[in-house]
């Protein structure tokens, strides 16, 4: 898709599944399902998006999947399919590894940093040899000694490897010309979300802090955010920007509409798709 001068392309490395309860919250299941069926398990199917970014003079990378670098216990426990898969993804529009300039993480969940890194025979290395990553601090700092609560969502092989090419920001900050980052904390204290903009056009990967278009509501606020009443004030603060500005929204986890917009309909908020042209 055109944005401006620059090119964007949703990105999939699969899809996986989550527990239904654990990716609503105190939202009830006879309304969370209506809008995302379970399984027997009573998981939910979630998308694995990406977004790659090229301005024309370098290729960026905002969020790397999930990877492959889980066992078979693991890749049951999440449903992991990987009938698409990123780095296939980056070969139909004729970039490999190599070609990536930087990639930005909103954070360091398995979900979202799992081909940061790779396996070359028995070492992890990075994957993009040539980038430079950027997450924040804090939340590198938390990576690497998360607590009892969420350490099950962060694998440190997946991100770690990564440590000699990895800036790590202070706040809100430009990454590139057009290319900038916010806080938007609750799901993590200091996870990121990034604008892309060029000649007045917007796209904004809004990872985490709404993670398909089924959580556009308010509350409908996931019970894996670490500080829910600050995911509920982020939202406050950001959604209403994307819905007046006409920005282009791009989820992380939609099973079926990586990008869309909101608009505003009697008070609340409503997705319309946008098709990739």
């Amino acid at each position: 898709m055109k944005l401006g001068d620059f090119e964007i392309h949703a990105l999939s490395d699969g899809m996986f599944r989550l527990d239904g309860g654990q990716m609503f919250g105190v939202v009830p299941k006879a309304l969370w399902e209506r809008k995302l069926p379970s399984d027997e398990r009573n998981r939910v199917a979630l998308g694995l998006t990406c977004l790659l970014v090229q301005t024309g003079g370098e290729n960026i990378l905002i969020e790397t999947g999930i990877g492959e670098k889980f066992d078979a216990k693991h890749r049951d426990i999440y449903a992991i399919d990987h009938s698409k898969q990123l780095l296939k993804e980056l070969a139909l529009h004729s970039l490999g590894p190599e070609d990536i300039d930087v990639v930005i993480n909103t954070h360091l969940h398995f979900d979202h940093c799992g081909w940061n890194t790779r396996r070359e025979g028995p070492r992890i290395v990075p994957t993009f040899s040539r980038a430079r990553y950027v997450v924040q601090r804090g939340e590198w700092e938390h990576a690497l000694h998360p607590t009892e609560r969420d350490r099950a969502s962060y694998v440190e092989e997946f991100f770690a490897a990564a440590e000699a090419q990895t800036d790590l920001a202070d706040g809100p900050c430009e990454i590139r010309p057009g290319v900038r980052v916010e806080l938007a904390p609750g799901h993590t204290r200091h996870m990121q979300y990034v604008w892309v903009e060029s000649k007045g056009a917007r796209a904004c990967f809004i990872s985490d802090l709404v993670p398909t278009h089924a959580h556009i509501p308010y509350p409908w606020i996931m019970a894996f955010d670490l500080y829910p009443l600050d995911t509920l004030e982020s939202r406050k603060r950001v959604l209403p920007r994307l819905a007046d500005e006409g920005v282009l929204v791009v989820f992380p986890h939609d099973p079926e509409y990586p990008w869309g917009r909101l608009v505003r309909k009697d008070g609340k908020f409503e997705f319309q798709p946008v098709a990739e042209s």
